[in-house]
This record gives C-alpha cells, sequence and structure tokens, in this order.
C-alpha cells in the first residue's frame, strides 16, 4: 500500500481559517498520508491554503454533495491506503488521534469504521453516537417543542446513559469524523449519492453493519464546531428533510424490523451507568 491513511474533505463556501486548522490537523503526523481537498465551492479560493505535496486540490465547479464528493476521493485513492478519513471542514484535532484509531483498526480487524469521541469547542460533550433511528424519532429531533417534552428519549437514543467513556459498538456515527478501513468500501460500496446532504452516515454504516463493526472509541478525542444548519436555514431544513424522505423510502418508514434487531443488539452490549 501507498499511504497508510488517506482523507477527504468536502468544502463548499468554508471559512478558510477553520479549514486550514482541520487540514493542519489531518496532515501533523508522522504516518505516510494523502488528503484530497473536494471543493464544491463557485471559486477556487481553498486552493491557494493547499500548498502541502501531501494534498491534492480538486475543484468540482459545482456542489455535487457531501456523499458525492467523498466518493471522489475514495475512488482516486483506489485501496492505496489502509484506511481513509472522512473528515469535515470545522473538526480539528491534537496530534496522535489518528495514529491510535489506526493501531485500533490494525488491532481488530472485525472493526470497519471507528470514531473518537467529539467535543463542542466550549469543551461540552457532542453526542455522536445514535441509535438508528425511526421516523418517529427523527420528527422529534426537529421539532424544538417536542424536543423539549421528549428529552429522556432523545437522551436515551443518542446513548447518553453510557456516559461516553467505554469503547462500544454503535449503529449509527456522525460523519463528520469517520476512520474507514479501506477493504469496507469494497464491500458495501461509497456514499448513496442519492443524499445530497444528511443521511449518507446513517444509511453507509448502516451498510457496514452487514459485514464489520462500527465502533466508538473514546480513548481519544477531536473537537467538532457544528453549526446545525438545517435547525437554523430554511433551504437546508429541507434538504435534511428530502434526504430524510429518501432515507425511508429505502429502509423503511414502519416496519423497519432490521433497526430494532440492530438496536436491541447494541444495547444488551452496552455496559450501562446509572
Amino acid at each position: 500500500m501507498k499511504y497508510e491513511v488517506t482523507g477527504s474533505i468536502v468544502v463548499y463556501k468554508s471559512n478558510l481559517i477553520v479549514l486550514q486548522k482541520s487540514i493542519e490537523s489531518f496532515l501533523n503526523t508522522a504516518l505516510k498520508v494523502k488528503l484530497y481537498i473536494i471543493d464544491n465551492s463557485p471559486t477556487n479560493e481553498v486552493e491557494k491554503i493547499c500548498t502541502d505535496n501531501r494534498i491534492e486540490y480538486i475543484h468540482t465547479n459545482k456542489n455535487v454533495g457531501f456523499g458525492a464528493g467523498h466518493n471522489i476521493a475514495i475512488q482516486k485513492n483506489n485501496n492505496q491506503s489502509f484506511c481513509h478519513l472522512i473528515l469535515n471542514p470545522d473538526v480539528y484535532f491534537d496530534s496522535g488521534v489518528i495514529e491510535k484509531l489506526v493501531d485500533y483498526l490494525k488491532e481488530n480487524p472485525e472493526v470497519g469504521v471507528v470514531a473518537p469521541k467529539i467535543f463542542y469547542p466550549d469543551g461540552r460533550i457532542q453526542y455522536s453516537c445514535r441509535l438508528v433511528p425511526s421516523f418517529f424519532h427523527l420528527f422529534i429531533r426537529r421539532n424544538y417543542f417536542l424536543r423539549l417534552f421528549l428529552r429522556k428519549k432523545i437522551w436515551y437514543n443518542n446513548l447518553a446513559f453510557s456516559e461516553y467513556n467505554q469503547i462500544m459498538e454503535t449503529p449509527f456515527l456522525l460523519g463528520c469524523f469517520l476512520l474507514v478501513r479501506n477493504e469496507v468500501f469494497n464491500k458495501v460500496g461509497f456514499f448513496d449519492e442519492r443524499f445530497f446532504m444528511y443521511m449518507e452516515d446513517l444509511d453507509f454504516t448502516r451498510r457496514v453493519l452487514k459485514f464489520y463493526k462500527v465502533v466508538f472509541n473514546p480513548s481519544v478525542s477531536i473537537s467538532h464546531i457544528y453549526e446545525r444548519r438545517s435547525s437554523k436555514h430554511l433551504k437546508t431544513f429541507f434538504i435534511h428533510l428530502k434526504s430524510m424522505i429518501k432515507y425511508f423510502n429505502k429502509w423503511g418508514w414502519i416496519r423497519d424490523k432490521k433497526r430494532k434487531l440492530i438496536n436491541n443488539s447494541i444495547l444488551s452490549k452496552i455496559k450501562y451507568k446509572q
């Protein structure tokens, strides 16, 4: 293999200061790495900060979406690395994070995807692990008043009872930082490009579960700004809604029997902190 780790960041009119921090986080390693910057922006302004020879900058000239952007990098990579990091442009972390997670994948061949503990920049924990949601659960998350009324259900579906201090299997990891064993893509395929943005991470990890474990590893941590744009902007809200409809059309609205089987299996393995 040519590289130990490849990675991809998909950008669209991203804050260059924040993006630079994300790029530097990935490149701050002694491992042999390569980073693909997939720029969906109308201009190529991002290219001016892609000066490191370990970066390959690709300007798409149009906004192809999150999953499709990462797919460009995964296809370009073409199994040249042991694993591939799906990374958001608003994530940053210290050196050693990637190394420890790579070692974890090497020591645990049954694990296909691993992700670290995530914090907001102010130090609050970000609940990045989820059970496979029902339509009702996602409807709750999108409604402010229902979220207030059913906080305990959301807390439970976020696996918050685990206190996020144990290595645990989880069926759904937020897609801001996913370290994926490269052979996974050969078995389950890439991101489903029918999802322009949102839900593609859930769809992907759910497909991975057929062959591998998806694991949360809190031994290392990262910071994620996480703007939650779909809760603040009407346009992104409708993009999120459209992706939700596509997801449930694919996996089932009410009679999603596998959802319950997956969730029950995961819950049986988590050590409860009460």
